[in-house]
Order: structure tokens, then C-alpha cells, then sequence
């Protein structure tokens, strides 16, 4: 762990050229050969070839969209940790991912919606209507919302969502065709545009996090302490929640249910910079970009020339570390 201010500073340089370099990695690797200088000529000298479109095209905005979704998911799974003391909780176990892929399978079964950029919009939708009913299922009743009824209720709408959508398309082999890469999750194919689109959604989830991050530090010590200290915590629960929706909505809107980055990523954060979420926020984020640009450069080369979606190998990777986490049996950090 890096216990002094100066040598987490130093971890956060290290982190942001670390996500530089992964951000260069993504733009010259791939199916189509590229060298560094190739690189360089696409941004400094265009001349319209085929290699200088595809990285200026294509993949600049994926690495770009790569490192701000695989951040905005890490740090929505750090604030559903912190307000639910639960070292799995997540994003698709908020429910967000699977009511957001309701959201599109019900689209293209019964309006026949098929691109890209309204099946953005539809995520939103969907993982915020989601994520707005699982905290208040978590809020009824006696007592309130406490972090064992919101992990509850947000396991209870996901297993909903997901159901429903199993069922349509079981229905409907049209609309299993249509959705099953973006089910699968990809960044592969998304534009700077669409990154524009939800940018201010993630950007309020972002400073909405930093601005809670006293709080989120008070919760790790229980509710009743919390509000011994003064703490408004239903109040400050419910704005983490929203700007867990935003971030996560705003993510899944784009890239699809990528998971597992919301479970392992706060842990890596806490090793390295302890239980101040001041500094788990920035960390989180940065190593979540790390992680989804490694995945979508290795999913590149798996079954070269196809591609892998880069869900698959995140679960892959993100799968062996959520069992040992599980088995831990409680929260550490």
C-alpha cells in the first residue's frame, strides 16, 4: 500500500502515463499492421490511406471510449461497495446492465430498432429506470434502505430484467441476432460522438463521487456510526445511488453489459491506495480504462481475424478474482 500523500501522487503519475500508454497500445495494435511511426503520420501527416482512416476512425475513438467506460464502471462498483459494505457489488448486480438490455431487446422485438446509436439511448433509459427501482424497492418498508436490502433488491431486478429479456428472445431468433454482440459487451466500432452523447452524464457521476468521497469513507464504519458522526446517510446513499446510475447507465449505454470491471477494479484500488476515496476515485477509474483497453487489445488477437467481444474477456480475466474474493467472505479496505 502507499501509505504517504507524496507516493500516492506518484501512483496516480504512474497510473495516468500507464493509461497513456494503453490508450497508444490500442490505437497501433490490431488486424490491420501498424507501427508507431504509421501512427504518428495518421494524426501529424493524414494522407487518406487505409491505415491512417482506421486509426483515426476507428481506433482512436475506441481506445478513448475503452479508457472512459472501463473507468466509469470501476468507480461505480467502488460507490456500490462503499454504500452496500458488499466486496462484490457491481453494476450488473444493481441491476443497471440487465435493464438496460431489456430496454433494447424489447426495441428491436417489437419497433424493429437496429442501430447503434439508438440502442444508446435505450441503455440509458433502462439502466436508470433499473437502478431508480432497485433503490426504491430498498427504501420500502420498515427501517428503510440498508445495504443487505439493496444488494437484495438489486439482485432481484437484474434476475427480473433478465428473465424477461431471456424470454423475448427466446421468441424472437431476429432479435437475438441483432443484439447478441452488444449483449456481449464491445467498445469495438463506437464513435467519439457517442462518447460526447453521455459524456456530461458520466462527467456529474465523476464530481458527484469526489464530492461524496467524505461520506463514502464514514460508511465503511456502519450506518449507526455514520449517523453518530452526523452523517445524512439516506440522503447521501441515495446521491451515491444516482451517481452510480449515471455512470454505470451512461457505460453500458455505450460500450453494452461489460462486467466484472466493477467488482475486481476497487479492489486493486485499495491495495494500492487504501480506504480514503478521495484517492480510490482517481485510482479506480484509471486502472478500470487500464483494464478495458488491455481486454479489447487481447480481444483482438484471440480468434484474429474475428474479434472477440471485450465482455467475454473481461469475464475471463475478472472471473478468477471475483471467486477469490467471494471465498474471502468479507471486506477488506
Amino acid at each position: 500500500m502507499l501509505n504517504t500523500k507524496f507516493h500516492k501522487l506518484g501512483g496516480l503519475l504512474l497510473l495516468i502515463l500507464l493509461s497513456c500508454l494503453f490508450v497508444w497500445l490500442s490505437i497501433v495494435l490490431g488486424y490491420t499492421k501498424t507501427s508507431w511511426h504509421t501512427a504518428m503520420e495518421a494524426f501529424q501527416n493524414f494522407n487518406g490511406s487505409n491505415e491512417h482512416i482506421i486509426i483515426r476512425e476507428s481506433r482512436l475513438p475506441r481506445s478513448i471510449v475503452g479508457m472512459v467506460v472501463g473507468g466509469s464502471l470501476a468507480a461505480a462498483g467502488l460507490l456500490l461497495q462503499a454504500i452496500t459494505r458488499n466486496p462484490v457489488a457491481s453494476p450488473e448486480f444493481f441491476g443497471i446492465n440487465a435493464g438496460a438490455g431489456f430496454f433494447i431487446v424489447v426495441a428491436v422485438t417489437f419497433f424493429g430498432i437496429s442501430s447503434i446509436e439508438q440502442f444508446m439511448w435505450l441503455a440509458l433509459a433502462g439502466g436508470s429506470l433499473s437502478g431508480i427501482a432497485v433503490y426504491a424497492l430498498a427504501s420500502a418498508g420498515r427501517g428503510g434502505m440498508t445495504p443487505v436490502k439493496l444488494t437484495l433488491a438489486g439482485a432481484v431486478m437484474a434476475a427480473l430484467f433478465a428473465s424477461l429479456t431471456q424470454g423475448l428472445l427466446v421468441m424472437n431468433e431476429k432479435a437475438l441476432e441483432e443484439v447478441l454482440f452488444w449483449l456481449a459487451g464491445s467498445v469495438e466500432g463506437r464513435k467519439l460522438s457517442m462518447l460526447a452523447d453521455v459524456l456530461p452524464f458520466i462527467t456529474v457521476g465523476i464530481i458527484g463521487a469526489f464530492l461524496l468521497s467524505r461520506q463514502l469513507n464514514t460508511f465503511l464504519l456502519g450506518d449507526d456510526v455514520a449517523a453518530g458522526l452526523g452523517q445524512k446517510t439516506i440522503l447521501q446513499k441515495l446521491l451515491a445511488s444516482l451517481c452510480v446510475i449515471l455512470l454505470a447507465g451512461g457505460s453500458v449505454a455505450i460500450a453494452g453489459p461489460i462486467g466484472f470491471i466493477g467488482i475486481v477494479i476497487p479492489h486493486f484500488a485499495k491495495f494500492l491506495a487504501g480506504n480514503n476515496h478521495y484517492w480510490l476515485i482517481p485510482y479506480s477509474f484509471l486502472l478500470g480504462g487500464i483494464l478495458l483497453n488491455a481486454a479489447d487489445i487481447l480481444a483482438r488477437y484471440v480468434i484474429m481475424p474475428e474479434e472477440v467481444p471485450v465482455g467475454i474477456v473481461t469475464a475471463m480475466i475478472g472471473a478468477p478474482f471475483f471467486i477469490y474474493i467471494a471465498r474471502r467472505g468479507h471486506f477488506k479496505g
